[in-house]
């Protein structure tokens, strides 16, 4: 299992991670970094482990939105389903009604060539 190193904060940690996962884990400390950095340039430093939770609970706030907002785009999509479905419906039931129209207006038209025949 490889060690990575990251730096979060200025302070270095080796990490371990499965193969190939290395690229990943560093982008993932770059992007908690960051979030310390945030912290740092509002509340400035309030201490090593209260820095991290906060940024841990920013990161966590954050993941939770993005868990809302793919659930409402769930329903949003299962909602198009639902009308597409209820659209293919009407549309089936529009082509019958216009069937029956036109058979209904054929049956009239031969009725009246009829009566133009015998005229």
């Amino acid at each position: 299992m490889p060690l990575v190193n990251v730096t979060v904060n200025q302070r270095t940690y080796a990490i371990a991670c499965d193969e190939g996962e290395e690229e990943h884990l560093g982008e993932l400390a770059v992007y908690v970094d960051s979030k310390v950095g945030e912290l740092l340039g509002k509340v400035g430093q309030v201490g090593e482990q209260r820095l991290m939770l906060m940024a841990a609970l920013l990161i966590a706030d954050t993941h939770f939105e993005t868990l809302a907002l793919v659930e409402k785009r769930a329903q949003e999509i299962a909602a198009l389903t639902e009308t597409k479905e209820d659209l293919a419906r009407r549309l089936a039931q529009l082509e019958e009604q216009a069937v029956v129209a036109l058979d209904g207006a054929a049956k009239r038209l031969d009725e009246l060539a009829v009566r133009v025949g015998r005229a």
